[in-house]
């Protein structure tokens, strides 16, 4: 088995960024959700409200995070920490440290996306802060992340999405690309779902080891076109993973292994690394 994707999303529910390979850390691969969007309340806004988050796209330069939609010209902002007073912002029910990009940032963006984007600023996760994945599925261990959903690591299989696509077509629906799902990891393998089998994934040569912690729960966001932030098919793919029940014993829609890194701290990942696999105990 080897990655054949590799994909970083610098501002959360944002257009991802396909990369060869990253350095790899505690709280995920190298700029990984460090920045996100937030109301006038200070609580994350992501495409489950504004689908048209979708049309943003994302660069990194060696200086800068640039934004770019057609409808304006891009805009920069440094990667060097902005000046100004900590914030705190929520995900979810979390309560992170982080600070506030510039007006600018809120003037583009309600330039890009219109009325629906007004009262939104861009903020940047704080270094120094130390946000906790939840406990109940490490085994006793620790972990971080940055503004990601709960884990630092979302692994998928291009198996388990051959397998989904076969059964949307066999509904009269179109298949969807890897995208609608916003993995940072695609193994490719033979065995669809076998990723639920899996203890931990471990690159062949040494290096990181990644331990899968909870299947991935989806959401609304899976129904987004990806390049259009149309939703096609509302909906769809959430019914036909119901009735795959891939899940048994959980209820709701899953695709995917939400994973922590359990050695290898700022070693590097790359696409076309050899990875193996531990199963879980039966």
């Amino acid at each position: 088995m080897k990655i054949t994707q590799l994909s970083v999303y610098p501002v959360k529910s944002l257009k991802g960024i396909d990369v060869t390979q990253s350095d790899i850390y505690a709280h995920g691969l190298a700029w990984d959700r460090r920045w996100m969007l937030v109301d006038a309340q200070q609580r994350f806004v992501t495409q489950r409200q504004l689908p048209a988050l979708a049309t943003i796209s994302v660069a990194l330069t060696s200086e800068a995070l640039v934004l770019s939609h057609p409808s304006v010209d891009p805009i920069a902002i440094s990667l060097s920490d902005p000046k100004g007073n900590l914030r705190l912002v929520k995900v979810w029910e979390d309560h992170c440290k982080a600070l506030p990009e510039g007006d600018e940032v809120s003037c583009w963006l309600e330039s890009a996306l219109g009325e629906q984007a007004r009262g939104i600023s861009m903020v940047r996760f704080a270094a120094e802060f130390t946000r906790a994945v939840e406990a109940d599925f490490l085994a006793g261990g620790e972990a971080h992340t940055y503004f990601a959903d709960g884990y630092p690591f979302l692994i998928t299989t291009t198996a388990s999405l051959d397998a989904l696509n076969q059964a949307l077509i066999a509904g009269g629906q179109a298949p969807i690309p890897m995208n609608r799902f916003r993995p940072n990891i695609v193994i490719e393998c033979a065995d669809a779902w076998a990723e639920d089998q899996w203890a931990t994934l471990s690159a062949e040569q040494g290096g990181y080891e990644l331990t899968l912690r909870k299947p991935c729960q989806r959401c609304k966001i899976t129904t987004v076109d990806q390049q259009t932030a149309a939703i096609p098919e509302p909906g769809e793919p959430l019914r036909t993973l119901l009735a795959l029940n891939t899940q048994p014993h959980l209820k709701g829609a899953y695709f995917g292994q939400n994973a922590t890194l359990t050695a290898g701290q700022g070693s590097v990942i790359c696409v076309g690394d050899e990875v193996v696999p531990t199963h879980r105990d039966a």
